[in-house]
């Protein structure tokens, strides 16, 4: 028995070696084209964290647990993926591989705790993907209404109980850019992100114009009860559970609370992580893309969320409005500019559906590699040198989730995914500091145990502020990976099979051009 549990031990600990997961990349059956570069990366991560986030979680936050001080929201959320940012970027320079996060946590904290972030990683991409598929269809709905393109009521919302027609067709054509090819899907990124960012400046300067002074007041709103029918546990945030105080909405509780939905808004920037195996330079570049993207993007929140929430007053915003900018200039008598808005958010959404299906497929890519799921799945396209069955997987259950789920509760399980990588990425570049002291780092995270610490403890503080049904289900998902680990991935993995064998793992012959 006491064998046993020292082989289980043993199992889960076994980590993979940083050369030995940089040697793997060469493998020819599985090796990546590496295409991008600093501009790429930079304008990867700006184009997939500018999404939902200003088109629609701003006026949904705002009206629901911040007014006004959703700019205060937006700047802790965004000082908490700064944070993690930092830890991030020393681990891509150092280990230049596909998989983010997941890659990291098998080179520092050993198999299962890898395993356990790539299936966390599943949940964020994938659920992330689908979520801003239904955000896609609501701005869509608003820019075809009227036209001979709109899509009938009941095939346009998963929230009526019927299917987001519009969500599922977004899903499969991204799909189907994705496997042509990262440098196709980064020209056409950059063509998108370009038309999103006129667009988010238009938003800036315009209603600028309409901002009463007036709507600022109270800027934080006092307190109160949150609204009957959501004091039960599913509904009230955890922190507030634990506590045993009463489920209210706005104050300073409210703010923090909104700090943790509005993370949401900055998924994005750990992307440029999962593409470092895809850099012509990565020990340079990836941390620049990171930062960089990082940076543009959190200016860019707290201004717009400034003008939206100064342009008509928290409480006239509809919490349940799937296109609040657009809404917003309406109600001042700009309806071009909603107009403008609602198309711009509509062909933006699209490259953040895409980037974020190109997390998934990376992540996954990196575990079938490993053995952690079938290795077939990490087979690349010959010519195109993409992951095409992977990605095929990955369109088809984004399709699936965005037409069947509503965007709050898939918005809610991506933050609680996102936060959970952020704290093991942050303990993970301080036990790589300390094991491995010897690997060169193009990129050191300055002040490494201050950063890291606050990362983790900011990052765990917004995860305590997710409802409880949230935690619910991202227990339930992380339960449901480990049944799937100990059935399949502890014996297929490529270092169990090497263990058995008694052979170190070698990269293969070549045998593909």
């Amino acid at each position: 028995m006491s064998d046993l549990k020292s082989d289980l031990k043993s199992d889960l600990l076994r980590t993979k070696s940083v050369e030995q997961s940089i040697a793997e990349t060469d493998e020819p059956e599985h090796r990546l084209k590496k295409d991008l570069e600093v501009l790429d990366l930079i304008i990867f991560g700006v184009g997939v964290i500018i999404g939902a986030g200003i088109f629609v979680i701003t006026g949904t936050v705002a009206a629901s647990n911040a007014g006004p001080a959703i700019t205060i929201s937006f700047a802790i959320a965004g000082l908490a993926c700064a944070l993690a940012a930092l830890c991030y970027a020393e681990f891509a320079s150092t280990l230049p591989v596909a998989g983010s996060a997941y890659t990291f946590s098998y080179a520092t904290f050993g198999e299962l705790v890898a395993w356990t972030i790539g299936w966390d990683l599943v949940l964020e991409f994938t659920i992330g993907s689908a979520a801003l598929a239904t955000s896609f269809s609501g701005y869509y709905q608003e820019v075809t209404q009227g036209t001979s393109f709109e899509v009938p009521a009941h095939l346009g919302s998963a929230a009526n109980g019927t299917v987001d027609l519009p969500a599922v067709v977004i899903s499969l054509l991204v799909m189907c850019v994705l496997i042509l090819g990262i440098k196709f899907s980064s020209w056409l990124n950059q063509v998108i992100v370009a038309i999103k960012l006129m667009v988010v400046a238009a938003v800036i300067l315009f209603g600028a114009a309409y901002v009463d002074p007036a709507n600022y007041t109270p800027f934080i709103p006092p307190s109160q009860p949150a609204p009957e029918g959501s004091g039960g546990f599913l509904d009230a945030t955890l922190i507030s559970t634990l506590l045993g105080s009463e489920p209210a909405v706005f104050g300073i509780g409210g703010v923090i609370a909104g700090a943790s939905v509005v993370f949401f808004a900055f998924l994005g920037f750990d992307i440029v992580a999962t593409t470092a195996e895809e850099a012509r330079n990565p020990q340079r570049d990836i941390p620049r893309g990171i930062l960089g993207s990082l940076a543009i993007v959190t200016v860019l929140y707290i201004m717009v969320s400034l003008v939206i929430t100064g342009m008509q007053s928290y409480t006239d915003i509809d919490p349940t409005d799937s296109a609040p900018l657009a809404t917003a200039f309406d109600a001042v008598g700009l309806e071009f500019m909603g107009r403008l808005i609602a198309i711009g958010a509509c062909i933006g959404l699209i490259v953040v559906v895409m980037i974020l299906m190109l997390g998934q497929t990376r992540v996954g890519f990196a575990m079938a590699r490993d053995g952690l799921l079938p290795e077939g799945l990490a087979r690349v396209q010959p010519t195109l040198r993409t992951p095409w069955l992977f990605t095929l997987i990955t369109g088809v259950a984004v399709a699936t989730i965005s037409g069947l789920v509503d965007l709050e509760t898939l918005a809610h399980l991506v933050s609680i995914g996102t936060l959970f990588a952020f704290v093991l990425v942050s303990i993970g570049v301080v036990i790589l500091r300390r094991r491995r002291p010897d690997l060169p780092r193009s990129f050191r995270t300055p002040a490494v145990y201050v950063v890291a610490t606050a990362s983790t403890l900011l990052c765990s503080y917004l995860m305590l502020n997710l409802t409880g049904g949230t935690w619910l289900r991202f227990l339930a998902w992380m339960a449901l990976g480990l049944v799937v680990y100990l059935l399949y991935g502890r014996q297929h993995s490529r270092l169990a099979r090497a263990e058995r064998s008694g052979e170190p793992i070698a990269p293969r012959s070549p045998d593909l051009p």
